[in-house]
C-alpha cells in the first residue's frame, strides 16, 4: 500500500492574514487561525512531503485504503436505521415545515442581538431565538430554572417523539428499556454556567444555586429527556463542538445496529447567543463583523466572507430499526445509512490544509452506508462562512468526488446561523426535507464565488432535484470531522 508522509506546523495562533496565490507545481493552501493564508507548493511525487518548523512536529502516516469489492447497502431489517420523527427548535420556530419553507425563500434568520445588551461588543447580532415557548412541554417553575440549552432540547426532543406517534400512551405499550437517548452539546448550560461563576465572584459561594452544576453539565439534556418520557436505553452526550449532533446519529446508529437498542432519539442542542458565548468566539477572531448588514454576514464560499456567525436551537432525530419500524406501523420519513468519525489530528482550530481528514470521513462514511460515490448527489456542507473551512471542505469534498458534475452542495448556516452542536441536527432535518420534497434550499449571499468552488451550491435560488443519496458535514474545533448519510427510504 502507498504512503503519504505529511509533517507540519503545530502552530497554535491565530494569525488573519490574506491567501496567497502560487504557480509552479502542485499546491496545498495553507492555514493559520481561521483564515487561509499563504499557499505551499508541492513536487509532483507519490510521497510528497511538507517541511516542519513547529517544535512539536510530528509525523501522519496516511495508507491508502486496499482494494475493496463494489459496495452493499445493509439488507438486514434489524440493521436497517429509518427516520420516523423530527423536532427542532429554530431561528424560524419550531415547526418544521416552516423551518424549511423559510429556507427555500432565502430568508435570512440573523439580526440584532438584543438578548442581552451587546453595544459594546465588536460583533453585534446573530440567529437569535425569539418568542421561543415551552408551553406543554415543560412546566412553569422548571422553564424558569433550565438553560435555554435544555429547553430547546426538550422540546425538540419531544416534538420529535410527537410525529414518531411515541407519545406518552404510545410509549406506555413499547419496552423502554430498549430506547435511548443521545442529545449532545458543544457548550451545555453556558448561561446557569455563567450565572453560578457571576454569584460566586459577587457574592460568594453560599449564593450559587443548587441547580449550578446539573444545568451545567453537557449531558443534562439527553438526561432531563429521559427522565421526561421514562426512556431507559442508552443514554449519555456527545460533545465534539460544531460535530456533535453527527457524532451523536453515528453512535445512536451503531447502538440500534449492535442490538443494544429498538429506537434512540438523537441529535444537537446549543444555546450559546449570550455574553459569554458571543465574546469568546470573538476573542477567537472567529466571527463575521459585518454589523451594518447582518443578513449578509454569512456567505459560505463568497470571496467577501469575514467569518461565521453565531446561531443557536436544536435538531433531533428518531431513529429505529426498519424491523421495529414495520411492526409498530410507524410512518417512515427516509433512510439513515451509514456515517463515519475522524479526527485531522492537526490543530486546535484549523482545518488540514491536505483535507486529509475530512476527505478520509467522508469515504468512511460512503462505506459505511454502502453506497459508491457515483450515487451521491446531494452534500449539506458544513460551510461555516470561514476563509479557511470552505474552501477546505470543498477541496475534501473533490478529493472523493471526481465528477462533481450531477452534484448540488448548499449551505444552510447561510441562513440560520452556525449553531455549533446543534448545526448538525438542524441541518439534518434541512438534508430529510430536500430528500421528501424533492427542492434544495439555496445558499444565499453567493454574490462573488470562489473561483475554486465549481460544484453548484445552488446560488440564492431554491432548486428542485430528486437526491438519491445524501451527505451532510459537519466539522468541529479539535479537529472533528463527522459525515452522516441519507437517502430516500425504499422498502
Amino acid at each position: 500500500m502507498a504512503g503519504i508522509v505529511l509533517s507540519g506546523s503545530c502552530s497554535s495562533r491565530l494569525l488573519l492574514r490574506d491567501r496567497e496565490a502560487g504557480s509552479n507545481g502542485a499546491s496545498l493552501p495553507q492555514y493559520n487561525g481561521l483564515r487561509a493564508v499563504d499557499t505551499m507548493h508541492l513536487p509532483s511525487s507519490r510521497t510528497p512531503k511538507l517541511s516542519c518548523s513547529g517544535p512539536k512536529c510530528r509525523t501522519i502516516r496516511a495508507m491508502a485504503s486496499p482494494t475493496v469489492s463494489a459496495p452493499k447497502r445493509e439488507t438486514d431489517p434489524k440493521k436497517r436505521i429509518v427516520i420516523t420523527g423530527m423536532g427542532l427548535v429554530s431561528v424560524f420556530g419550531s415547526d418544521i415545515d416552516n423551518f424549511y419553507n423559510k429556507l427555500l425563500e432565502g430568508e435570512s434568520g440573523i439580526t440584532q442581538i438584543d438578548k442581552f445588551d451587546a453595544t459594546n461588543y465588536s460583533v453585534r447580532f446573530a440567529g437569535q431565538i425569539r418568542d421561543f415557548s415551552s408551553k406543554g412541554y415543560i412546566d412553569g417553575k422548571n422553564d424558569r430554572r433550565l438553560d435555554d440549552c435544555w429547553r430547546y432540547c426538550l422540546v425538540a426532543g419531544r416534538r420529535a417523539l410527537d410525529e414518531a406517534n411515541l407519545g406518552s400512551e404510545a410509549l406506555e405499550k413499547l419496552d423502554k428499556t430498549r430506547i435511548g437517548v443521545l442529545v449532545g452539546t458543544g457548550m451545555g448550560g453556558l448561561t446557569a454556567f455563567s450565572n453560578g461563576v457571576e454569584a460566586l465572584i459577587q457574592k460568594g459561594y453560599k449564593k450559587i444555586t443548587p441547580f449550578f452544576i446539573p444545568y451545567s453539565i453537557t449531558n443534562m439534556g439527553s438526561a432531563l429527556l429521559a427522565i421526561d418520557t421514562g426512556l431507559m436505553g442508552p443514554n449519555y452526550s456527545i460533545s465534539t463542538a460544531c460535530a456533535t449532533a453527527n457524532y451523536c446519529f453515528y453512535a445512536a446508529a451503531n447502538h440500534i445496529r449492535r442490538g443494544e437498542a429498538d429506537i434512540m432519539v438523537a441529535g444537537g442542542t446549543e444555546a450559546a447567543v449570550m455574553p459569554t458565548g458571543i465574546g469568546g468566539f470573538i476573542a477567537c477572531r472567529a466571527l463575521s463583523q459585518r454589523n451594518d448588514e447582518p443578513e449578509r454576514a454569512s456567505r459560505p464560499w463568497d470571496k467577501d466572507r469575514d467569518g461565521f456567525v453565531m446561531g443557536e436551537g436544536c435538531g433531533v432525530l428518531v431513529i429505529e430499526s426498519l424491523d421495529h419500524a414495520m411492526q409498530r406501523g410507524a410512518n417512515i420519513i427516509a433512510e439513515y445509512l451509514g456515517g463515519a468519525v475522524t479526527c485531522d489530528a492537526h490543530h486546535m482550530t484549523d482545518p488540514r490544509s491536505d483535507g486529509l481528514g475530512v476527505s478520509s470521513c467522508i469515504s468512511k462514511s460512503l462505506e459505511d452506508a454502502g453506497v459508491s460515490p457515483e450515487e451521491v448527489n446531494y452534500v449539506n456542507a458544513h460551510a461555516t462562512s470561514t476563509l479557511a473551512g470552505d474552501l477546505a471542505e470543498v477541496n475534501a469534498i473533490k478529493k472523493v468526488f471526481k465528477n462533481t458534475s450531477e452534484i448540488k452542495m448548499n449551505g444552510t448556516k447561510s441562513m440560520i446561523g452556525h449553531g455549533l452542536g446543534a448545526a448538525g441536527g438542524l441541518e439534518a432535518i434541512a438534508t430529510v426535507k430536500a430528500i421528501t420534497t424533492g427542492w434544495l434550499h439555496p445558499t444565499i449571499n453567493q454574490d462573488n464565488l470562489e473561483p475554486e468552488v465549481t460544484i453548484d451550491t445552488v446560488p440564492n435560488v431554491k432548486k428542485q432535484h430528486e437526491v438519491n443519496v445524501a451527505i451532510s458535514n459537519s466539522f468541529g474545533f479539535g479537529g472533528h470531522n463527522s459525515v452522516v448519510v441519507f437517502a430516500p427510504f425504499k422498502p
